[in-house]
């Protein structure tokens, strides 16, 4: 079977789990690997250097995020830690409130849930089953009271890719903050939409290491977030260690504390260049398309798609069960047999990237019918 050049996979693996952990693309290796050589040769005397990469990252993700400047990025460990400087930066009044939905991973529910006994914040939790839309759903949720409405751009569960469009026209008009967790975004399709927070971490479907991630901030809204981590890093004069009077960065950077992740920049930052080479529209068009080829599959064999299949309704998750034959018992025995997935939702989780194809597709598909007919499970 061919393989991608930048994606050399061991023989045998069908990596389809991106809305998990991706893997690094050969020149992310390379990278890591060049800068640790360095270190080891040369110490931090390439520092200057290291910061133009850091530059270079935050200018790929602006882009990503559809910021206007670099500067409106804020470069953070991960999702959640970006969602909890939004959550515990805001100034609330006792009553407000917060709308959450059924579907979201738990970093997306706990952080605000811990809001109520910080501060009084009172969060509605709503099912995304009980309105004509999922967007319906949340929108008659919404009172005076209603502060801010965080929502993934796509459900890692299910793989509902939600109309942020109308979520955020809803917000504008009864002004409520729109905050997107869009990990399951990045990478994989363009955000549609401008919200007043967004927030991912790059080691999904941006192909990075672990422990690095961008936050934009609506340039307007940076003072409005109360600064509670206080370093070298933070400041608006960087390098100038003996000034006696110090304020925040008026930049995102106000929110990075300390020493920067220079090593997961390095890696994050050639991950996103081949984003980038290839073309995000490319991107998207691949991922979606290895979509539908899945629901397809999936469907002829009888198995039940549970990610929704219309048009605009989804991203790159492929969730699907196969009757009579246990997710968790049939995801163990696809990782066995070198298929990469989730189990999620009751089902089978896939999530291919655009380098993909539809021959590695079909022979997971037919592992998975394989592997349930050995079971004695065979629909």
């Amino acid at each position: 079977m061919p393989r991608h050049p930048e994606f050399p996979h061991e023989n045998g693996i069908l990596y389809l789990n991106h809305a998990g952990v991706g893997p690094w693309p050969k020149r992310t290796r390379d990278a890591v690997v060049s800068f640790a050589e360095e270190c080891t040769v040369r110490g931090a005397s390439e520092y200057p250097r290291w910061v133009e990469v850091e530059t270079r990252l935050r200018g790929r993700l602006a882009r990503l995020m559809r910021a206007s400047s670099p500067e409106d990025v804020v470069l953070v460990k991960n999702t959640s830690e970006g969602l909890s400087l939004i959550a515990h930066g805001l100034e609330w009044r006792a009553g407000d409130e917060v709308v959450i939905n059924d579907q979201e991973f738990p970093s997306n529910r706990w952080v605000w849930e811990s809001l109520n006994a910080a501060y009084g914040v009172t969060v509605r939790r709503v099912r995304l089953d009980d309105g004509p839309t999922p967007e319906d759903a949340l929108i008659a949720a919404m009172s005076p009271r209603t502060r801010l409405l965080p929502v993934s751009s796509i459900q890692y569960g299910t793989g509902l890719r939600m109309d942020l469009p109308k979520l955020a026209e809803a917000c504008r008009a009864r002004g409520i903050l729109l905050c997107v967790d869009a990990i399951q975004t990045l990478g994989a399709i363009p955000l549609d939409v401008d919200a007043d927070f967004v927030v991912a971490d790059g080691h999904k479907w941006m192909m990075g290491p672990e422990g690095l991630g961008g936050l934009y901030i609506r340039p307007d809204l940076r003072n409005d977030l109360r600064v509670w981590q206080i370093g070298w890093h933070m400041v608006e004069h960087l390098g100038e260690f003996d000034r006696a009077v110090w304020q925040p960065a008026a930049s995102g950077r106000r929110f990075e504390c300390g020493s920067p992740n220079l090593l997961g920049a390095h890696a994050l930052d050639a991950s996103l260049s081949l984003i980038e080479e290839v073309g995000a529209d490319r991107v998207a068009s691949l991922v979606l398309d290895n979509a539908r080829y899945l629901f397809e599959g999936a469907a002829r064999r009888g198995y039940r798609v549970i990610t929704p299949t219309g048009e605009d309704r989804h991203g790159g998750i492929v969730t699907f069960s196969v009757p009579r034959c246990p997710a968790p018992a049939l995801q163990k025995a696809l990782a066995a047999a070198g298929v990469i997935c989730a189990e999620r939702c009751g089902g089978i989780r896939f999530s291919p990237h655009f380098y993909n194809d539809r021959e590695e597709l079909d022979e997971a598909l037919d592992r998975v019918e394989t592997l349930s007919k050995e079971a004695g499970r065979d629909p």
